[in-house]
């Protein structure tokens, strides 16, 4: 029998696609006016008010930004300390929840409550920053990748995935010959693949939007991360160096252009990601929906 909606049921599809077009709007509202504006010429920016369509196209801000090497060396170390940050997060996490995740660990229970103790208590800043002094990472791209090496929330996720493995699959494995690096890297990895994804996308945004660590730990300029870049062009308004680079020819860009390209470039390349892990991070979502 084909089901027929209630006038009831349809009102309520009504409102509820209703809501959530007003909620897509709401949410790419200043997405579509920074991008509008960045691209917008210099008369309509000029003119003042809300842009929500250039009139005409223009990529002079972009030339801008590109052109100054501070801004690109920052773009260069945030790529870097997000890739390489997120290698050392989930090789740190993935290589402590294993062992965490087998019963049979001596000491599991004492391990278990401290890294649950961390998760309610913290040394604080003065601690924590003298502990990044004494090991000399002040000032290298260090200080922001080994201090938050490993999440305690990410750790117990992880731990509670590989537990939800079949033993059978890592015992059929061992009567194989497999040791335990080879069950870890043959059986285990490959179906954790969802987790995997999602936390691989939890720490890549992470690194790419550290922003508090680089301004405690690292005093050098030229290794600032373009987080820490972009606060001193929106806040500070330094963005004269920009303006000076160019000559008088080009100066067919405001701040408020440049600003706005920034915001893009900060933004853009880490919201790339997320098409490459959908299928998984997707995937992780159901599964943890089912088994609760």
């Amino acid at each position: 029998m084909r089901y027929k909606p209630t006038l009831g049921s349809r009102l309520f599809d009504t409102a509820n696609v209703i809501f959530l077009v007003l909620s897509a709007a709401i949410t790419l509202f200043p997405f579509v006016y920074i991008l509008a504006t960045s691209l917008a010429p210099l008369s309509q920016v000029l003119r003042g008010g809300l842009i929500l369509w250039p009139q005409g196209i223009t990529w002079d801000a972009y030339h801008t930004i590109f052109s100054n090497r501070h801004f690109v060396g920052s773009l260069w170390i945030t790529i870097f300390i997000t890739v390489l940050g997120t290698f050392v997060n989930l090789l740190f996490t993935t290589f402590m929840a294993y062992p965490l995740a087998k019963k049979r660990l001596k000491g599991r229970s004492v391990i278990l409550f401290l890294v649950l103790f961390t998760m309610l208590f913290s040394g604080g800043l003065i601690p924590s920053y003298m502990i990044v002094k004494s090991l000399g990472l002040l000032n290298t791209v260090w200080s922001l990748i080994l201090p938050g090496a490993i999440s305690a929330f990410n750790l117990i996720i992880m731990k509670n995935f590989f537990q939800s493995i079949p033993e059978e699959l890592e015992e059929a494995a061992r009567i194989d010959g497999c040791k335990n690096l080879g069950v870890l890297f043959r059986i285990v990895l490959p179906l954790s693949m969802p987790a995997l994804a999602t936390f691989t996308l939890f720490y890549a945004v992470g690194h790419w939007n550290s922003f508090f660590g680089a301004v405690m730990y690292i005093t050098k300029s030229n290794l600032w991360p373009i987080q820490v870049v972009l606060r001193q062009m929106i806040i500070e308004g330094s963005t004269q160096e920009f303006l000076e680079a160019l000559s008088s020819a080009d100066k067919q860009v405001v701040p408020a252009t440049i600003k706005m390209a920034a915001i893009m470039v900060a933004t853009v390349p880490i919201l790339l990601v997320y098409p490459f892990l959908q299928k998984h991070f997707a995937k992780g979502v159901l599964l943890g929906s089912v088994k609760g």
